[in-house]
C-alpha cells in the first residue's frame, strides 16, 4: 500500500482496543478492527489477545499466535469480540471465554462482529437490548435467546456502550462508524480512502440477503447513486433519478431498494445528513450556506431533519462536536 501524509496525527494517548480471538475464528474479521482502526493516523492501538494467551485455531487451515492474553481485556477502552465459524457456537459460554470476559473494567465499550454476538448474549450483555449478527446465524440466535431485539436486516446496530454487526464487510462498516463517532466524518472518511473501502454506510442499511444478481449488470443504481452524490446540492426528484437510470419509475423504486437498503428519498436525505455533519464538523459555513450546499429547500429543512436524526439543531451539534475535539487535543 502507498504511505500517505497523516491526516492528523493524534495529539493524546491512543483508545486502546482489545480484539477476542476464539477458537474457530475467521482471519478476515479477525484482521478487521487493526487494518480499519490502524488507518486513523494514530489514534489507535490495537491489540489481539486469547483466552489463554495461546495460540488460536481458526476456520481457514491454521492457527495465529495472538500476542497477548486475557489481561489485554483489562487495559482496553474498547472490547470487539472477533466471529467464529457457526459450527463452533455454544449457547453457554465455556469457562475460559467466561473468566476472560470478566476481567474487562465496567464502562468499556464492547463490540462485535458477526457471530461475537452471540458471546454478548451467552455473556448476557446484550439482555433486553438491540442487536444484530448475521442473518444466516439469526433463526439460532432468536431460538437461543428470544429475549434480545435481535434486527438481523441491519449492518449494526448501536447501543451506545455496546454495539453489534452482521458479517464480514459489516465489521468495516462498524470500525468506520467508531472511527466517525470518535473524531468525526472526515478522519472516519480518511480511514476509508486509506483502505479502499466505502466510506459510509447507514448502520440501517440492510444486509445483502439472497438477492439475485440482475442479468444485466448495467440493471443496477448504482450509477445513479454515484450520479446523486456528486448532484446533492441540486433539488433531485425521484423521476429525475429514474430518468437517469434508464428505469420506470416502479422499476427504479424497487431495485434502489433492494441494493441500497432505504427508498431513493430516505438514502438522499441520509446522505445530505452525513454531508451536512461533515461541513459542520470541518468547516466554518453558515447553516444557511450548508444547507444550500447539501441539497436541502431551507435551512429549517435542514434543521427538522438534524433535530430528528440526533436530536439537535446544527449549531448544537457544531458546538458539542468542536467541544468534544478539543477536549480530546486538551
Amino acid at each position: 500500500m502507498p504511505i500517505s501524509q497523516p491526516h492528523h496525527a493524534a495529539e493524546t494517548p491512543p483508545h486502546r482496543v482489545a480484539v477476542l480471538a476464539l477458537d474457530g475464528a475467521y482471519p478476515f474479521e479477525l484482521g478487521i478492527p487493526a487494518r480499519i482502526l490502524g488507518a486513523a493516523d494514530g489514534h489507535y492501538k490495537v491489540v489481539v489477545a486469547s483466552v489463554d494467551g495461546g495460540p488460536v485455531e481458526t476456520n481457514a487451515g491454521f492457527s495465529v499466535s495472538p500476542e497477548h492474553g486475557p489481561e489485554a481485556l483489562e487495559l482496553a477502552d474498547s472490547v470487539i469480540i472477533a466471529p467464529v465459524d457457526p459450527t463452533r457456537l455454544t449457547r453457554e459460554l465455556p469457562d475460559d471465554v467466561a473468566a476472560a470476559l470478566a476481567r474487562i473494567r465496567p464502562g468499556t465499550r464492547i463490540a462485535s462482529i458477526c457471530t461475537g454476538a452471540f458471546v454478548l448474549a451467552a455473556a448476557g450483555l446484550l439482555d433486553r437490548r438491540p442487536a444484530t449478527t448475521h442473518w444466516e446465524c439469526a433463526p439460532l440466535f432468536h431460538s437461543w435467546y428470544p429475549h434480545i431485539r435481535l434486527d438481523e436486516g441491519v449492518l449494526f446496530v448501536d447501543d451506545g456502550d455496546v454495539l453489534t454487526s452482521a458479517g464480514a464487510a459489516s465489521g468495516v462498516d462498524l470500525c468506520l462508524h467508531l472511527i466517525r463517532t470518535d473524531h468525526g466524518t472526515e478522519l472516519a472518511n480518511h480511514a476509508a480512502r486509506r483502505c479502499v473501502a466505502p466510506p459510509y454506510r447507514d448502520g440501517g442499511q440492510a444486509q445483502y440477503i439472497e438477492r439475485p444478481v440482475p442479468d444485466d449488470p448495467g440493471a443496477s443504481t448504482s450509477a445513479t447513486r454515484h450520479w446523486a452524490l456528486e448532484h446533492l446540492d441540486e433539488p433531485l426528484t425521484l423521476p429525475q433519478l429514474a430518468e437517469h437510470a434508464h428505469m420506470s419509475l416502479r422499476t427504479f423504486t424497487r431495485r434502489f431498494r433492494d441494493e441500497a437498503g432505504l427508498p431513493p428519498r430516505q438514502w438522499l436525505i441520509k446522505q445530505r445528513l452525513d454531508r451536512a455533519r461533515h461541513l459542520l464538523e470541518s468547516s466554518h459555513l453558515t447553516v444557511d450556506q450548508i444547507a444550500a450546499d447539501v441539497g436541502f429547500a431551507t435551512p429549517a429543512s435542514l434543521r427538522q431533519h438534524l433535530g430528528t436524526e440526533l436530536g439537535v439543531s446544527p449549531l448544537a451539534y457544531r458546538r458539542t462536536f468542536q467541544a468534544t475535539r478539543a477536549a480530546r487535543s486538551a
